[in-house]
């Protein structure tokens, strides 16, 4: 029972990063454009699917909530001002993403907050994850490093980083979805992004080389984790040629393997811990019954419930959106 809730916990975080860091990517980009055509179509390109991208998120939290309670009492404790923050940024873009539509002269109002909001809610999870990489104060399974103690320098790097990151899905999501002007000036923004990205990872890990962190010592105790980046790299080589040769379908399943890859590489260096070098995951796993419990309703009709559904609006919706599509 523990390691399939660890299965679905992992699934469900990968969709939530993959598909609204798309939409999240394409958020921040709108408020790189003052043209309203692009940023109408720019709209129509996520408007099939964000909302349903959104849930995977609400999906990873529950199941931290009652599979992994320890987890789940650590990880709000800690981050409870970035947690409400983020999910203010996520409000205020999903009020904006219908309020612009509506409004008139108040229109440049709801475009700034659906860049903003999509701004916030992204540096806000790179903060975290970068929190949790450098490692928090935990003693006796509980947090203990007050209301910023997981505010450093790195975690502001890895927000930044995830920022480039997320625009970098999103111009590739462009790319696969838009036609003329949003597809040209997507294939552009993507060498940029991709270089920014780049540059990111080297600092980051010359920065980690420097303060010595504890997650260093595991790629030393496992090489093979060197695979990771191995495919990255090579799934980078596909996408720069796919944007080169201007394959329309290529760059976002190229990116989606980058991200898959890098998110492999944290899971397999913190394991077997969730929060990483305090709390393992069977100290954070809920009571047998409780997880046999979960799994008759949750996990054998909830979860591929919604695997189907978003298999079906992927697919119902795929191909490109028209340059003058309206509201959808």
């Amino acid at each position: 029972m523990v390691m399939f809730w660890i299965a679905v916990l992992i699934i469900s975080t990968l969709l939530y990063v993959l598909l609204d860091g798309s939409d999240l990517g394409v958020g921040m980009l709108f408020g790189l454009t003052r043209d309203e055509t692009r940023r109408a179509t720019m709209i129509s390109a996520v408007s099939s699917v964000w909302d349903g991208n959104e849930t995977w998120l609400v999906v990873a939290g529950v199941l931290l909530w009652s599979a992994f309670p320890a987890v789940y009492a650590t990880l709000f404790s800690a981050f409870y001002l970035p947690l409400l923050l983020m999910l203010a940024g996520l409000i205020l873009r999903g009020v904006a993403f219908e309020y612009r539509h509506k409004a008139e002269r108040t229109k440049w109002v709801w475009d700034a907050a659906f860049a903003g909001g999509s701004l916030a809610a992204t540096f806000i999870q790179g903060l975290m994850v970068g929190a949790l990489v450098q490692g928090l104060p935990v003693e006796n399974g509980e947090y203990t490093g007050g209301e910023f103690g997981w505010f450093s320098p790195f975690a502001i790097l890895c927000g930044i980083g995830l920022c480039l990151g997320y625009s970098l899905l999103g111009a590739c999501w462009l790319v696969q979805k838009c036609e003329d002007d949003v597809r040209e000036v997507a294939y552009r923004q993507i060498p940029v992004l991709a270089i920014g990205l780049l540059v990111f990872l080297v600092v980051v890990f010359v920065y980690a080389l420097a303060e010595n962190l504890r997650v260093m010592d595991r790629w030393v105790e496992r090489p093979f984790l060197f695979v990771f980046p191995l495919v990255g790299m090579v799934t980078a080589l596909v996408a720069a040629r796919s944007v080169r040769l201007r394959r329309d379908s290529i760059p976002f399943v190229m990116v989606a393997l980058i991200f898959a890859a890098a998110f492999g590489t944290l899971a397999i260096s913190f394991w077997p811990y969730m929060i990483p070098f305090s709390i393992t995951i069977t100290e954070a796993a809920a009571p047998h019954s409780s997880l046999a419990f979960l799994f008759w309703f949750a996990g054998i009709i909830v979860f591929p419930l919604m695997l189907l559904y978003t298999t079906i609006n992927l697919t119902v919706f795929r191909g490109k959106v028209r340059p003058n599509a309206g509201h959808y």
